[in-house]
C-alpha cells in the first residue's frame, strides 16, 4: 500500500470518526434496573441526561435499596453507551488493518 493512499485513508477515517462522535452525542439510550424501578437516559457519548425513579420505590423507605438500584442503572447505562460507541467506532476503522488495542 502506498503512503499517499494510507494518508488519505487515515484522513477519511478521522472525518468519519468525528461524524460518529457527533451522532453518538445525539443518540439517546436508556437502561433500567429493578424491573424499571429506576431508568437512566444517557447519550451514546456517555452523558447522563436523566434519572427517573418510580414513585412506588420510594414507598418502601429503603434508601439503601434505592441507592443500589440507581447505581446499577447508571453503571448499566454507562456500559451500554460504551458498547454502542465501540461498535460504531469499529465500523469506521474496519478494513484499516489497525493493530488491536488502539482504543477504537
Amino acid at each position: 500500500m502506498n503512503m499517499m493512499k494510507m494518508m488519505k485513508q487515515a484522513a477519511d477515517m478521522q472525518k468519519n470518526m468525528a461524524k460518529v462522535q457527533e451522532a453518538l452525542a445525539a443518540q439517546e439510550l436508556e437502561f433500567q434496573s429493578g424491573g424499571s424501578a429506576v431508568t437512566v437516559k444517557i447519550t451514546g457519548d456517555g452523558s447522563v441526561k436523566a434519572v427517573r425513579i418510580d414513585p412506588k420505590v420510594l414507598e418502601s423507605g429503603d434508601a439503601e435499596m434505592l441507592e443500589d438500584l440507581v447505581l446499577a442503572a447508571v453503571q448499566g447505562a454507562q456500559e451500554l453507551a460504551k458498547d454502542t460507541a465501540a461498535a460504531e467506532m469499529k465500523k469506521v476503522t474496519a478494513g484499516m488493518g489497525l493493530p488491536p488495542g488502539l482504543g477504537f
